[in-house]
């Protein structure tokens, strides 16, 4: 049962993520580079996305094309633009998260073996909500995708990258693996590394420009603030699936013992019955709306926020690398003026020019990208919660009207 129901999901013959989730505020109005997920195939340990690009830029070969790209082929590209030393003054756009619907899955199983428990329709009732629900999941996962080649492609630095133009153009497998466990452990012993020395730079290295300092200081909080709402607001999604599961019961019980009696009561147990399935549909829509608009939107920009940080932390690592070059400059200075006391202070000073002059850029451009991601930040949000706060509205309206209808019928019988 289970793999039946995932096949009927495997296809989406059209392109979700636009209408899925819009955690981004990205000026579409430049035709010059686009690039959208036009199809994607889910098969029982990954997902393939058909990545369509279409394009004015000389640098390609046409004009449009579709490649077939997994998860993994991003992740790549991803690590290609966080390992560039160019972009270091820049925000990398978050790589999407890892495809995952082994919880949708564990539910699916779970229905089949309590199959024998529950009515035939409560049976159908729950499986059309897990495959909506499995639906929705695969959806917002192409949805991420495709906000991350969209974030590429529109910014202008990272569109011009040759990975990228590789990533979209190249019609053939990247030959692109995923890790197996020593690399894994190899990158959790490296990120626990780029962690510490995150917190000695923050302990040992203080930033002059209040600008940046600031921003550390924001980011760091905000961050903490939007993984709890994040939490919260999860909590609150699966309150709304609860009630909408909770009515699926009640109204498969009514009808049930509707069937006892051939009047009155069979039509108003019916009614009653009739309303509550209507309810867990409203009911359903709410935590699918508020998963979309309010929860996505946290995720996102907890993660993209996460990237903000990273960005501080370059800089910060700039600024080391820049105050130990004076250092190293003052030290040769002080030395003996010897042939060689000049040689190493030649080489010095040439240090200290190349870590100013790359402190310096990042900082100018840092600072471009900052700026942006607070316009972008505040956009998506605002836009976001209206259409959240629309959509509350819409659905407490039949909600009401809904009840006020039975309460009718009801007083009519």
């Amino acid at each position: 049962m289970m793999d039946g129901i995932c096949d009927n999901a495997d296809i989406l013959n059209s392109a979700p993520p636009k209408k899925v989730i819009q955690a981004d505020n990205i000026d579409l109005s430049d035709k010059s580079l686009q690039v959208d997920i036009s199809d994607a195939l889910s098969e029982k340990d990954k997902v393939k996305f058909t990545v369509h690009t279409k394009t004015t830029l000389p640098e390609f070969q046409k004009s449009e094309f579709l490649v077939v790209r997994q998860h993994e082929e991003f992740v790549w590209l991803h690590d290609r633009f966080e390992e560039n030393e160019e972009y270091a003054g820049y925000i990398i756009p978050p790589c999407p998260p890892r495809p995952d619907f082994d919880a949708s899955r564990e539910k699916l199983q779970k229905l089949g073996e309590g199959e024998g428990t529950m009515t035939r329709e409560e049976f159908t009732k729950m499986k059309q909500e897990l495959e909506a629900e499995y639906l929705a999941t695969f959806k917002k996962t192409v949805a991420m995708h495709e906000m991350f080649l969209t974030r590429l492609a529109h910014h202008p630095v990272f569109r011009n990258d040759h990975n990228l133009r590789v990533f979209l153009e190249y019609d053939q497998d990247l030959c692109v693996r995923g890790k197996n466990r020593i690399e894994m452990f190899g990158g959790l012993v490296k990120s626990f590394s780029k962690t510490t020395d995150e917190y000695y730079l923050s302990a040992t290295v203080k930033d002059v420009n209040d600008f940046f300092d600031q921003e550390m200081t924001f980011l760091q909080q905000y961050h903490s603030n939007l993984k709890e709402a994040t939490t919260r607001s999860d909590r609150q999604t699966m309150e709304h699936k609860d009630v909408a599961d909770s009515y699926i019961k009640i109204s498969t019980n009514l009808l049930q013992l509707a069937t006892t009696d051939s009047g009155k009561l069979e039509r108003f147990l019916t009614k009653i019955a009739e309303t509550f399935e209507k309810l867990r549909k409203i009911e359903g829509r709410v935590a699918s709306d508020e998963d979309l608009k309010l929860s996505d939107t946290l995720r996102y920009y907890m993660r993209d926020t996460a990237a903000a940080k990273r960005l501080l932390f370059r800089r910060l690592k700039a600024l080391h690398t820049y105050e130990t070059a004076n250092r190293t400059l003052e030290k040769a200075r002080a030395r003996n003026k010897d042939v060689h006391a000049a040689l190493e202070v030649a080489e010095a000073e040439k240090a200290q020019t190349e870590a100013c002059e790359k402190f310096e850029q990042m900082s100018e451009k840092g600072k471009e990208e900052l700026t942006d991601f607070m316009t972008r930040r505040i956009a998506a949000f605002r836009k976001n919660l209206i259409e959240l706060t629309e959509l509350e509205i819409k659905h407490a309206k039949a909600h009401a009207e809904m009840l006020k209808k039975c309460l009718l019928f009801l007083r009519e019988e």
